[in-house]
């Protein structure tokens, strides 16, 4: 008789602490840009970008790719991701995110303030420029530094973007170590949609970042 209520107990027991262990060791919700393909389609899609070096760096200029562009009345595509990825944001008259919340995923940092978020370019626009958008047509580059549909755009901690700068995956990863998976998929993602190379040491760092996924 007794046997027979211990069980319930002790179902309990575990019940509770599976739960205790799953809110120490839950990460924050965060909003994930679109598109993001799996590590066996990603690495598909590494295999098919066409490896060559850099090229035309010492032309490239940001104005070259216009940004940021009015998405929709007054919201440009700053505010646009400000909102697609933040928490309870709210926008005044002009767009701007006057409250809300943004978990980055580079480095697992919560903001509560828009001023501390940047947004992000996976593929840098420097990059973009040294790996073919040099001979792109402003228009084309204007959509690409613009692009909400695929992995481009970033909510992100704003000195780790900074720390980031135009560096590829071989110079400079998330310093958050579980988010280098998701983020070689992401920047594999958008090379491919795009059309743009990959130099040789830019390859090799992607692929084992995918053999840990």
């Amino acid at each position: 008789m007794h046997r027979d209520r211990a069980l319930p107990a002790a179902a309990l027991t575990l019940a509770c602490v599976t739960a205790l262990t799953l809110a120490i060791t839950a990460q924050p919700a965060a909003a994930i840009p679109p598109n993001i393909p799996s590590a066996a389609t990603a690495a598909s899609r590494l295999a098919a970008l066409t490896v060559a070096a850099e090229s035309h760096g010492s032309t490239y200029d940001r104005d070259l790719f216009p940004h940021w562009s009015t998405v929709s009345g007054a919201c440009n595509t700053r505010e646009e991701v400000l909102k697609r990825d933040g928490t309870n944001v709210v926008t005044n008259s002009s767009c701007a995110a006057t409250s809300g919340s943004w978990y980055s995923p580079y480095d697992g940092a919560t903001w509560s303030a828009a001023s501390d978020v940047d947004i992000d370019h996976m593929i840098p626009l420097a990059e973009a420029w040294a790996s073919g958008a040099w001979s792109w047509t402003t228009a084309r580059r204007q959509q690409f530094a613009n692009d909400l549909g695929g992995p481009q755009l970033w909510a992100v901690t704003d000195n780790v973007n900074q720390s980031k700068s135009d560096r590829d995956p071989a110079e400079w990863q998330p310093p958050r170590t579980a988010e280098r998976c998701r983020y070689a998929r992401a920047w594999i993602q958008v090379k491919w949609y795009w059309g743009l190379t990959t130099d040789s040491n830019e390859k090799s760092t992607l692929s084992s970042m995918l053999s840990t996924c």
